[in-house]
């Protein structure tokens, strides 16, 4: 029996999988032929969108027997289309589930983000937005990650999700 320890490891989250808050939203065929995105209306107002970070976990979350995923960093696929946002500024977090009878427990996890959210991140363009984790760490089993956007959009900005890269560390 083998050991894995890959340091190049890519799961694709769709935009299926996003979740949004406020704002008028669809599901629609991409400007690129054979693409999907999650497209807003254009409309003034702040929109929150969440992309969960879908990677195998570990019970121990790398601890003791070594195995599990560490994320690194997410690439986010988006468009900015007829008008500029106001910014773009990505959080990650990380919940801890309770137990029954108990509420999860969220914390920020400290990450940078390669796009300036008010100038590079939220011009008419299309954008890969690369959020870094500053301090990585395994996953453990009852811990879920996500990356929430806030997108705080002009009356005439459009925009279109395309997808996110979740870049990260196996072992087994």
């Amino acid at each position: 029996m083998g050991y894995v320890h890959d340091t190049h490891m890519q799961k694709f989250v769709p935009p299926t999988a996003f979740h949004f808050v406020t704002g008028t939203w669809t599901h629609a065929a991409g400007n690129v032929a054979h693409t999907i995105v999650l497209q807003k209306a254009a409309n003034a107002e702040t929109s929150t969108v969440t992309i969960p970070l879908i990677v195998p976990g570990n019970e121990n979350g790398g601890g003791n027997d070594g195995k599990g995923s560490m994320i690194n960093s997410v690439d986010i696929d988006y468009e900015i289309l007829t008008s500029a946002a106001t910014s773009i500024t990505a959080t990650v977090w990380k919940i801890a589930a309770g137990a029954d009878g108990a509420v999860a427990v969220a914390t920020q996890v400290t990450a940078t983000q390669n796009l300036t959210a008010a100038t590079d991140a939220a011009d008419v363009d299309q954008h890969r937005l690369t959020v870094s984790i500053t301090t990585p760490e395994y996953i453990d089993d009852d811990d879920y990650w996500f990356v929430e956007l806030a997108c705080i959009c002009a009356a005439g900005t459009v925009l279109e999700f395309l997808g996110a890269q979740v870049n990260y560390t196996f072992r087994a």
